[in-house]
């Protein structure tokens, strides 16, 4: 079943709330602005109904936010070192919106824009949008979809799309912020989380790539096998998580991560045909920014799983190529399945 009702007003544009649910009465509340996921309502293992995301109660804060909550992130999501990459022998300066770097498609992103309605059914809806040629200084005009749908097996299937009329370079991800214990849970790191991938890619300081593909072994970075979040972190080795995984080649679809809530037996396990995922616990929030039901949004109250291209691999010739040829389908799509036990 779908509902649509009026969520508000952003430079002129009409943004609308877009609520499926299905047959076990979980759901799924979408908006057009930033083509966000609001709320998602799932069972615990006694059917309990509540919201696992992070976001707000109104327009006003996702227009206001800075934390992309449930939001589509492109052109590029994630980071490009030095705000500039090389494609075709012509160097692209983008903006610096995070120190010296590009961060999640720079100063107005994806995640700050209007989607178009594209379609609607009883359990999908696809957004779409148009970036012009030049938007953000990145080349060619591309064309992007996500569709999401609510199946009646409880998964939020996202289905994303792009082609270009000039070699461009694409990444899309969406930057929901999870947590299985609902949203009077005050941390994730009572979560278990596994993720295959046997290696990841080690930062600088300014949170770039260096290149490298560290493998996990007896580091704070393997969860190949299950553990809890905060397992490392409360062992003082890490602040928390912000950190790309590889997974392999580009368009084989792989069970990339499962997390686990053990109080409410929700569990949430990640499929995806991208080459890389992105675990990040939330260690931007502060507390600063009010969220639903006019909770505070802190440190490490949720979690994001990113399907993506590796951060900066415009400028990483080690990483999968992320460049879409001009004419060419830009196609992936990832699964979250929702489960109890």
């Amino acid at each position: 079943m779908l509902e649509r009702k009026e969520f508000g007003f952003f430079n002129g544009y009409k943004v609308w709330l877009f609520t499926i649910t299905n047959k076990n009465g979980a759901s799924v509340t979408l908006t057009n602005f930033a083509g966000a996921v609001v709320n998602l309502l799932m069972p615990d293992k006694n059917g309990k109904l509540d919201d696992i995301v992070l976001g707000y109660d109104n327009i006003d804060g996702y227009i206001a936010g800075d934390s992309s909550h449930g939001a589509l992130v492109g052109r590029y999501a994630n980071r490009i070192a030095n705000a500039q990459f090389e494609l075709n022998g012509a160097v692209y300066k983008l903006f610096a919106n995070e120190n010296t770097n590009t961060l999640h498609g720079g100063m107005v992103g994806f995640n700050k824009r209007v989607w178009t309605i594209e379609d609607t059914t009883i359990n999908s809806v696809t957004f779409g949008y148009v970036s012009p040629d030049g938007e953000e200084n990145f080349p060619g005009t591309v064309k992007v979809t996500c569709k999401y749908t609510l199946t009646d097996d409880n998964e939020l299937k996202l289905e994303y799309t792009g082609v270009s009329d000039k070699d461009t370079v694409l990444n899309l991800t969406n930057h929901t912020y999870f947590n299985l214990g609902g949203l009077d849970n005050d941390t994730v790191l009572d979560h278990e989380l596994q993720l295959n991938a046997d290696y990841y890619t080690p930062v600088n300081a300014a949170l770039i790539p260096t290149g490298e593909l560290a493998d996990v072994t007896g580091t704070p970075f393997d969860f190949r096998t299950p553990k809890l979040i905060g397992k490392d972190v409360e062992a003082g080795l890490l602040r928390g998580y912000d950190h790309n995984y590889m997974l392999g080649e580009p368009h084989v679809m792989r069970k990339a991560a499962v997390a686990y809530h053990a109080a409410t037996g929700r569990e949430m396990t990640v499929y995806t045909d991208k080459p890389a995922i992105q675990l990040y616990t939330a260690i931007g929030l502060n507390g600063t920014d009010i969220g639903k039901g006019g909770r505070a949004m802190k440190f490490q109250t949720a979690f994001c799983l990113e399907s993506q291209y590796a951060p900066d691999s415009p400028n990483q010739p080690n990483f999968p190529d992320c460049t879409l040829k001009a004419g060419e389908k830009y196609e992936y799509t990832t699964i979250y399945a929702f489960s109890v036990r």
